[in-house]
């Protein structure tokens, strides 16, 4: 299973900016792709979740409104997640994580998801 993370970036308050999520070789029929992010010193923070079939889509109370997040399952072996954020603050400075979650959503700890990205960092400037 790869999960490969990009996107991410320095960008000013109010700005916008996408991060994507190649999911390949899973073999669960459906399941949960999520966003959390992680900052120094802190836990993780749930962001946002969706369906691997592109639907049920839940966000943050924090990020509601801004965040909008999708699946493309256009290409056969491959599901892309997206996580359009935007109107970007400066308290949205984290380092983001995409993960494949059989049946949670909402997750906090990593034991919560079966596989991982490797992250990548989002910092807004105000």
């Amino acid at each position: 299973v790869l999960l490969a993370q990009s996107g991410g970036g320095t960008v000013q308050s109010g700005e916008s900016l996408r991060l994507t999520c190649a999911v390949s070789g899973v073999t669960f029929s459906n399941y949960y792709i999520n966003w959390v992010r992680e900052g120094p010193g802190a836990g993780l923070e749930w962001v946002s979740g969706i369906r691997s079939d592109d639907s049920a889509p839940r966000y943050s109370d924090s990020v509601k409104g801004r965040f909008t997040v999708s699946v493309d399952k256009s290409r056969s072996t491959v599901d892309t997640a997206y996580l359009d954020m935007s109107n970007l603050k400066s308290e949205d400075t984290y380092l983001y994580y995409c993960a494949v979650c059989k049946d949670a959503v909402m997750v906090t700890r990593t034991v919560d998801c079966s596989y991982w990205g490797l992250g990548t960092q989002v910092t807004v400037s105000s």
